[in-house]
């Protein structure tokens, strides 16, 4: 069960990556996005957007590995993870300036 939620939370997540690398932030918090220079808005998207996508598909990547080992999801999710609050972190104090 706890796997079909991971795979529904990966959809949603990715669905919500893709939103924003279309250049409509309107899915990230007000105070996360509020210093966000007009110019700016398909960058910051396209950046928040990847690590947003990159966390989806490491949890859909996830659902489909655990059919064969549970062992190896840490393996898969956890690097994405970083590596996406990477890419969102860097959206945010590069056209933010700032993380709130």
């Amino acid at each position: 069960m706890e796997n079909i939620i991971m795979l529904i939370l990966g959809v949603l997540i990715s669905v919500m990556g893709i939103v924003n690398i279309k250049g409509n932030i309107s899915t990230i918090h007000s105070y996360n996005r509020r210093k966000v220079k007009e110019e700016d808005i398909p960058k910051y998207g396209k950046t928040v957007g990847t690590g947003t996508l990159i966390i989806g598909i490491s949890l859909v990547l996830g659902f489909i590995v655990s059919f064969w080992s549970e062992i190896i999801i840490n393996y898969i999710i956890l690097p994405a993870v970083i590596v996406g609050l990477g890419f969102i972190l860097y959206g945010q104090f590069k056209y933010n300036k700032g993380i709130f």
